[in-house]
């Protein structure tokens, strides 16, 4: 499955999660995720790399494809080809290096780091914080218009992050984006099955 072809995405957060946060993953993996973006960029590279190992085994069971995020040599090690970095993170990752990975997502804030992504070889886009969250306290949301320039500016996929809900996920697809991406509701979902059925 190519990025292309995802429509949710859940980007963890471990910290989010009220049980544990393997199990809360396994249930999220056999719920009908397109994608897991495993983001826990808090941690240090061997703890990330522990993780991203269970991660993997966990994703593998459910045929869920999983995306490592920030490390990218990591990926390589445990022989992960999909990768997402914020946009300096991709700046700064050699010609070389972005040619050993499938697929390259990359977070952006702005059309003119969305149009230098793309045209620098990202599979995908994410853009965001569309809608108010918990997880941005304080700062103001860029919304709709905002996604639809990012939409505008690129002809690769683009995901819509930051409080989405199913009330508002069919806004960020008129809107232009592929997808979309969900961190807290999904780490605190119980049963997740039950939530994704409501998108």
């Amino acid at each position: 499955m190519t990025m292309s072809a995802y429509r949710i995405i859940c980007v963890t957060n471990r910290r989010l999660a009220e049980n544990d946060f393997l199990e809360q993953l396994e249930k999220i993996a056999s719920a009908g995720v397109d994608a897991v973006i495993l983001r826990e960029k808090d941690l240090d590279i061997q703890a990330y790399e522990n993780l991203a190992e269970y991660a993997a085994k966990i994703c593998k069971r459910h045929q869920v494809p999983l995306i490592l995020h920030t490390y990218a040599e990591t990926a390589e090690r445990i022989g992960i080809r999909r990768i997402h970095l914020s946009y300096k993170d991709f700046e700064s990752l050699n010609v070389q290096r972005r040619s050993r990975f499938d697929d390259i997502g990359v977070s952006v804030h702005s059309a003119e780091e969305a149009a230098a992504a793309w045209k620098a070889g990202a599979s995908c886009l994410t853009a965001g914080h569309i809608f108010a969250t918990d997880c941005k306290k304080g700062v103001l949301p860029r919304g709709l218009s905002f996604l639809e320039e990012i939409c505008r500016s690129v002809r690769i996929p683009v995901y819509a992050i930051g409080g989405i809900s199913p009330e508002n996920a069919q806004s960020c697809i008129r809107a232009g984006a592929a997808g979309v991406c969900l961190m807290s509701s999904l780490m605190r979902a119980e049963p997740p099955g039950d939530f994704l059925k409501r998108f």
